[in-house]
């Protein structure tokens, strides 16, 4: 099986958006969810929903792959796995290393789809010397001095950073230098990247904070909802100046009505 150094995936040089190539991922989910239901085609409409888009932007997307589906039929599931594979190129070996081996890192050490999508973890790298030839995941964690000769004897060209914000760029750098063109980065802050190397950032209180915001909308919306539904219960209503009056006309007094004004 080849490993990631032997070919570069060719979505750019085939003018792919990566706003397509950011939905691939999406439909390629829910094909294999498909696939392993045995399901043998499956029309735009169907696959759009599953992954959360719309059938026409679904039907542009695959339109850069060169596949149109069948008038009345659909699309081949097992086809489009495939296809899509391909283009993401998942169809070969893709060693990845993991640095920062804390909560995070572990995590995503023990997680089970990188393996089915691909990705192999080839070595887990920490700079806790407490933490050199601890197993996680069932792989012996090693010591960042060994970080460079990892990269070269593993032909890893995908590195994830799971370290504290502060160790990130450092550990960035390191692993340019060693030949790593892809990052992965958990770590909350920003990475300075030279071209040709490719940044994708997971920050997950950021996307808390947008969630907060939404909710926050929502919040002040179902308030102003209510606010507006009062206005309207007091529409047809005397204004408060003539209330006051009709209920000062309505009280008696010794001489009979009490004027609206009285006399100084």
């Amino acid at each position: 099986m080849a490993t990631g150094r032997t070919h570069r995936p060719a979505t750019r040089s085939r003018g792919i958006p990566e706003a397509t190539v950011a939905r691939l991922p999406l439909y390629l989910r829910a094909l294999t969810a498909l696939s392993e239901r045995s399901v043998p085609t499956v029309s735009s409409e169907e696959l759009a929903a599953a992954a959360g888009v719309n059938s026409a932007k679904l039907r542009k997307d695959f339109s850069y792959l060169g596949s149109y589906g069948t008038r009345g039929v659909g699309y081949d599931v097992e086809y489009l796995v495939y296809q899509i594979s391909r283009e993401l190129g998942l169809t070969q070996d893709w060693p990845v290393v993991i640095v920062g081996i804390g909560n995070l890192g572990a995590a995503l050490a023990n997680y089970g789809g990188f393996a089915s999508r691909g990705f192999r973890v080839a070595a887990l790298i920490d700079a806790d010397p407490a933490m050199a030839g601890k197993p996680v995941a069932g792989i012996a964690v090693q010591h960042t001095d060994e970080l460079e000769q990892i990269i070269q004897d593993n032909g890893v060209s995908i590195g994830v950073i799971a370290t504290p914000a502060g160790a990130a760029q450092q550990v960035c750098d390191r692993l340019v230098a060693a030949g790593v063109t892809s990052i992965l980065n958990f770590a909350p802050t920003v990475l300075t990247v030279p071209d040709g190397v490719d940044v994708r950032k997971v920050d997950l209180s950021i996307e808390l904070q947008i969630l907060a915001f939404h909710e926050q909308r929502k919040a002040g919306e179902e308030s102003g909802q209510g606010g507006s539904e009062a206005a309207e219960d007091l529409e047809g209503a005397p204004a408060p100046s003539a209330r006051a009056a009709a209920a000062t006309t309505d009280r008696k007094g010794p001489d009979g009505d009490v004027p609206a004004v009285m006399p100084a």
